[in-house]
């Protein structure tokens, strides 16, 4: 017998549009303490989703105020979290080069984050799930949950 798991995708744009913009913004405005801010959002949402940020924003705010409504899908929440400790990871990295005065590199990882949040977020493809799911198939320990397929 196999349990329904359900994921709000409205979580999740909010979560992607929250990323894309702050990181695009540090870029703009040249400040990387914006986009390690986001970075660590992103990783201590990953490792502890009741402290997520951006996540508490849609719920207690956006979703109650009516400017999102929920999408709730059977899905499963960990190829998410996973892909957003991959962004947040990226975003780190990121940080480490542009403290290192390689520039080039760290916007550059930035950018690929805010690339592939974006491929998420307008054309609805995780990397990051997709890379779990690899990960599931191949039997690499942690990453049990195989793709829910809907009939």
């Amino acid at each position: 017998m196999s349990i329904e798991r359900r994921v709000d995708h409205a979580a999740l744009r909010t979560n992607q549009n929250f990323t894309i913009t702050l990181l695009a913004l540090a870029f703009v405005l040249d400040q990387p303490v914006l986009a390690a801010f986001t970075g660590i959002v992103m990783l201590l949402s990953a490792a502890v989703p009741p402290l997520a940020l951006f996540t508490r924003i849609y719920r207690h705010i956006l979703r109650p105020a009516g400017i999102v409504q929920p999408d709730v899908q059977l899905d499963n929440p960990e190829p998410h979290r996973f892909a957003q400790f991959l962004g947040g990871a990226f975003v780190s990295l990121g940080m480490i080069a542009l403290a290192s005065d390689s520039t080039i590199i760290g916007w550059g990882l930035v950018f690929i984050v805010i690339a592939l949040a974006s491929l998420n977020r307008f054309a609805g493809w995780c990397a990051g799930c997709m890379i779990y799911y690899w990960l599931n198939r191949i039997g690499v320990p942690g990453f049990k949950r195989s793709r829910i397929e809907v009939a």
